[in-house]
């Protein structure tokens, strides 16, 4: 476990009482620090975003290789992940998205029947946004964010609310 979910088990997931169990460090993906543990057995799939000196937002990948020379691919409806837990962070604030599945698969990025993302671009309420695709996704991903506030009481109902709705 890298010190990005050790931070986030501290603040987020001891307060709430999830158990975390059977983690593992996707190694492909360690500049995400990404990781796949289960919560009270949901499958979860984590990443920590990227500020990008460019653009508003932060920047994530979410991809798959299904062996070690395949090309990377966006995960699939039949993929065994419930969660897909984004971390965003700057200096003074902290926060995650908490997307189930199945909104990811209706907003195309998790695939279905035609192809999926293999990065998107995340939004928290901090970040302003100027043109109107951006308004219109931190629109909808604003319903899955939760602040994780650095010097108050983290809002464990909806932390719970956004984990196992």
């Amino acid at each position: 476990m890298n010190s990005i979910l050790i931070d986030t088990k501290n603040s987020l997931y001891d307060q709430c009482s999830f158990e975390l169990s059977n983690i593992e460090i996707e190694k492909e993906s360690s500049e995400y620090s990404a990781h796949r543990f289960e919560i009270n057995n949901l499958k979860v799939l984590f990443r920590q975003a990227k500020i990008t000196p460019t653009k508003v937002g932060q920047f994530v990948t979410l991809w798959k290789r299904k062996k070690d020379k395949d090309p990377i691919e966006p995960f699939e409806i039949t993929d065994t992940i419930d969660l897909f837990v984004i971390n965003v962070k700057t200096e003074k604030r902290f926060g995650q998205f908490v997307f189930p599945k199945s909104v990811l698969i209706e907003k195309g990025i998790v695939s279905d029947k035609k192809e999926g993302k293999r990065a998107i671009r995340v939004y928290p309420p901090w970040d302003k946004t100027e043109n109107k695709q951006a308004q219109k996704t931190q629109k909808w991903q604003l319903a899955y964010f939760l602040e994780i506030p650095f010097d108050k009481i983290i809002n464990i109902n909806q932390a719970k609310t956004l984990y196992f709705q």
